[in-house]
């Protein structure tokens, strides 16, 4: 497809678990699961796309031992360094490409995620020249952020498309009227899926080539034919 896009301006893909490999739900699971917890779609929500505070302590709640939501968070990184040693973060298989077809569309690029942008430079400064700048934005004190991330562009919702792993983003882009796109994690203990499909996810994929020309266009149909713009502020 040739014609231009008609609404949609800007593409704020999540970092963890859409552009890089989901380190995140295997060890959340090993710290519940290890702790004498039990790893359920009520720890997902309480965890995943939280501010951290607000994470350690739900992961504090998830486990018999007494812990407080620092400790567990405490806890959590330190087992995460360990992980990451077996099991290191990669560029998801399609990353480069999702992201040129994005900008092809005529679309700006943003990442955006809950841990420091020294993360994003890390992982994906090799392909830092296919997003708009700042290319990076950390949203962990305003999870799960789809507000600011489309105030920062001075843009509206229904101008943004949203590309993320976590049900939450989902709901909260349904209730702003921001197109979104669910790419729920393969982790086998993974609850995403069916949290996606229960909230009214209309848009789903498994892998990052499903999101196309043909896919933007018909989100940009969608957009164009929603309820009329809302600022940011709304």
């Amino acid at each position: 497809m040739t014609d231009r896009l008609r609404r949609l301006r800007l593409a704020a893909v999540n970092i963890d678990g859409v552009l890089l490999n989901d380190t995140f739900s295997p060890l959340i699971h090993q710290f519940v699961t290890r702790r004498g917890g039990v790893y359920s779609a009520d720890v997902e929500r309480g965890v995943f796309s939280q501010r951290q505070v607000d994470a350690g302590l739900a992961m504090a709640a998830a486990v018999p031992a007494e812990l407080t939501g620092e400790e567990a968070l405490a806890a959590y990184f330190a087992e995460r360094a360990e992980y990451l040693a077996d099991h290191p973060v990669e560029v998801m298989p399609g990353a480069r490409a999702l992201l040129e077809r994005l900008r092809a569309a005529g679309l700006d690029v943003i990442c955006y995620g809950g841990l420091a942008k020294s993360h994003f430079d890390e992982h994906l400064g090799a392909l830092a020249g296919l997003f708009t700048a700042p290319g990076y934005l950390c949203t962990n004190d305003v999870r799960p952020g789809l507000r600011e991330i489309t105030a920062h562009f001075g843009l509206r919702h229904g101008e943004v498309l949203f590309v993320d792993d976590v049900a939450r983003v989902g709901e909260a882009a349904a209730a702003l009227g921001a197109p979104f796109i669910g790419h729920p994690s393969h982790f086998e203990h993974s609850h995403q899926a069916r949290l996606m499909r229960e909230a009214g996810v209309r848009h789903i994929v498994s892998d990052l080539s499903e999101i196309d020309a043909g896919l933007l266009h018909a989100l940009d149909r969608e957009a164009a034919r929603s309820a009329p713009l809302a600022t940011a502020a709304q």
